[in-house]
């Protein structure tokens, strides 16, 4: 699938991410077919349910660099992202990604216009898509 920048610009992305995948959709189409993104994985953890190399102090270690450039470069060029994700601060891989942005990635961040916690895996992809539409159409109605 081509980035938004690779084409045409996509006026309103969805990203839903947790610590495993990345899903972006362009949430004008019905029935967009997102593009998956995941963190590099050399050692196959994610594949397992418990791994001592994924936590250190009671920690999740944060994601790979090159997790974060990819949705970067995916999102280059959208007008407006919306972000849904779970959890909260350290465990919150949307708000690890949020915070990658503003520190690298500007450009992008600044194109941010919300985050909401929901619960991805209990939440079809038709549901996802009507709350993201939902969102923007309250958010672009002020």
């Amino acid at each position: 699938m081509a980035t938004p920048d690779e084409h045409e610009a996509a006026p309103h992305l969805l990203v839903v991410i947790d610590h495993q995948e990345a899903r972006v959709y362009r949430t004008e189409l019905h029935g967009a077919v997102p593009q998956r993104l995941v963190p590099y994985d050399p050692h196959g953890f994610r594949k397992h349910l418990h791994s001592v190399n994924e936590w250190t102090e009671g920690k999740r270690q944060p994601e790979r660099k090159s997790y974060y450039e990819a949705i970067a470069k995916t999102l280059r060029g959208a007008e407006q992202v919306l972000l849904f994700g779970s959890g909260s601060g350290r465990s919150s891989a949307m708000d690890q990604l949020f915070a990658d942005l503003k520190e690298h990635h500007h450009d992008v961040a600044e194109k941010i216009i919300g985050s909401v916690v929901v619960n991805p895996h209990h939440t079809t992809e038709n549901q996802l898509l009507a709350h993201a539409r939902d969102f923007y159409a309250q958010h672009n109605r002020k």
